[in-house]
C-alpha cells in the first residue's frame, strides 16, 4: 500500500513519512527540494522495510499536479496527503502580491486538482487535506493563509459528505493543526512566540485520525478548546483576540 505526501521535505510532511513508513507503507515523498527528498528517502529505507518513490514537483503549477497524479497511476496510492502549503504574516497591504498568489496556488488551487484528480480515480482509500486551526476564523496579520485555510476546511468537510451520502467507501479529510515546531515561521517571517507541539507528535495524531478516517482532525487539546469556544464567542470578541496574537510574533 502506497501513501502519497506533497511537502515531504520538512515539517509534518516529513514527520508524516516516517510515522506511516514506521506502519509499513510504502512512501511516495513528494517536493520541491531534491536533496532533501533524497535524505530522507535514505532514512526511510535504511530503518524500515518500506519502497520509497521521489518526486521532485512543485505543485503550485496546475500541470505539475496532473502530471504527478499521472505518474502515481500504477502504484495505485491508498492514502493522498496534500501536505504543501506555505503562509506570510503581516498586513495586507504590506504583503508582496505576487506571494500571496503563489500562496492561493499551493495552498488551494494544488488541493482542488489534486483531490478532484484522486476522487476520480480512487474507489477506496483516504484524501487528508491539511489545514489549520487559522483556517476556522478570520485572522488579521494572517489574513490570506487563514482564508486559504478556511477553504482546504469547508471544501474537504463538503466533499467527504458527498462520499458519505454516496455510499463510497473514500474518504477526504482534514487535518488542522496549530502552531507546529516546523519551518513554518521562518518562511512566513515571523518568530513562532507561541510554544507549538513537535511535528513528530502532530504526525502521530494526523496519522492516528486518518486511519480512524475522522472527518477534521484537530491535535492538541488546547486547540480542540479553541476550536470548540470560536463556535461561541462572538467574531467581534475573537477577531481583535486573533490580531493581538499575530501582532506578537
Amino acid at each position: 500500500m502506497y501513501s502519497l505526501i506533497t511537502g515531504a521535505s520538512s515539517g509534518i510532511g516529513r514527520a508524516m513519512a516516517l510515522e506511516l513508513a514506521k506502519r509499513g507503507s510504502d512512501l511516495i515523498l513528494v517536493a520541491r527540494r531534491e536533496t532533501e527528498l533524497k535524505e530522507l528517502k535514505d532514512i526511510i529505507t535504511t530503518q524500515y522495510k518500506v519502497a520509497v518513490v521521489i518526486k521532485v514537483l512543485d505543485i503550485s503549477i496546475v500541470d505539475n499536479c496532473k502530471q504527478l497524479h499521472l505518474e502515481v497511476q500504477p502504484l495505485n496510492p491508498f492514502i493522498v496527503i496534500n501536505n504543501a502549503g506555505f503562509g506570510r504574516v503581516g498586513l495586507f497591504s504590506e504583503i508582496d502580491l505576487d506571494t500571496e498568489l503563489l500562496m492561493i496556488d499551493t495552498n488551494i488551487v494544488a488541493v482542488q486538482v489534486l483531490t478532484k484528480l484522486f476522487v476520480k480515480s480512487m474507489s477506496d482509500g483516504i484524501i487528508l487535506n491539511v489545514s489549520s486551526v487559522a483556517g476556522m476564523l478570520p485572522t488579521p496579520l494572517m489574513a490570506t493563509y487563514a482564508a486559504t485555510k478556511s477553504y482546504v476546511l469547508n471544501f474537504s468537510r463538503a466533499i467527504n459528505h458527498e462520499l458519505k451520502s454516496s455510499k463510497s467507501k473514500l474518504r477526504v479529510l482534514s487535518l488542522n493543526p496549530g502552531p507546529v515546531i516546523t519551518e513554518f515561521g521562518k518562511v512566513a517571517q515571523t518568530k513562532q512566540k507561541m510554544q507549538g507541539m513537535s511535528a513528530e507528535r502532530c504526525a502521530k495524531i494526523a496519522v492516528k485520525g486518518l486511519l480512524k478516517r475522522k472527518s477534521v482532525i484537530v491535535p492538541g487539546f488546547s486547540m480542540k478548546m479553541m476550536r470548540l469556544l470560536v463556535k461561541f464567542i462572538p467574531m467581534g470578541i475573537v477577531m481583535p483576540l486573533a490580531y493581538k496574537i499575530q501582532n506578537k510574533k
